[in-house]
């Protein structure tokens, strides 16, 4: 009996091993990290260059006149585009719009029944870029209800900032009812009104 109870005891221990699951190793394939596959990562594109640029002044008939940078290249009617526009009443039949800009430039835009010469180009020299206001011919007068900056700007003793304050005062207040009105705007003093009243006229506007 005593051996068959062992007998017994060694088969149940024989079993209870075979039984037992053994621990297999991972793969290298699945236990490693770098077996995941990995997001590409796109390179950061590099800055690109601007280009050269031309900067022009874009005056006259427009909504925004003032400086403007564009792509060298760039053309008239591109300048008036940046510029935001011609105005209501802009004359564009005497601009060649599809010129190419020169840097440097300044383009007037003429009101309707503006005179007209050629442009003004860098450093005061002759061009073609776009119109500007003529001078007064001789003997005629400016009309101070419809001259623009640069028409102004052809009287005696009248600079940039003067032509302006006419430009505003006639702008916030309307025409001008007489010559003798022009002393209300800022600057003009009794000396200057009497240098310009022969020069000047009142005409509509």
């Amino acid at each position: 009996m005593a051996i068959l109870g062992v007998g017994i005891i060694a088969w149940h221990l024989w079993q209870s091993a075979v039984g037992q699951p053994r621990s297999e190793p991972l793969s290298p394939s699945l236990s490693s990290s770098s077996a995941l596959p990995e997001s590409p990562v796109s390179p950061q594109p590099e800055a690109t260059d601007a280009g050269e640029r031309v900067v022009v002044h874009v005056a006259g008939a427009v909504q925004k006149p003032g400086i403007v940078s564009l792509p060298q290249g760039s053309r008239v009617f591109q300048a008036i585009q940046a510029a935001g526009g011609a105005a209501s009443d802009a004359d564009l039949n005497g601009l060649n719009l599809a010129e190419v800009l020169s840097d440097g430039v300044k383009i007037h835009v003429p009101v309707i029944g503006e005179m007209q010469v050629a442009p003004s180009p860098p450093g005061g020299g002759s061009g073609s870029n776009g119109g500007t206001a003529a001078p007064a011919a001789k003997g005629a007068k400016v009309n101070i209800n419809t001259a623009t900056l640069e028409e102004l700007g052809t009287l005696p003793r009248v600079g940039p900032v003067t032509a302006q304050g006419i430009i505003d005062w006639r702008k916030e207040h309307g025409p001008f009812a007489s010559v003798d009105e022009l002393d209300a705007v800022e600057g003009i003093g009794p000396k200057l009104m009497e240098s310009l009243k022969d020069l000047i006229a009142v005409q509509g506007g």
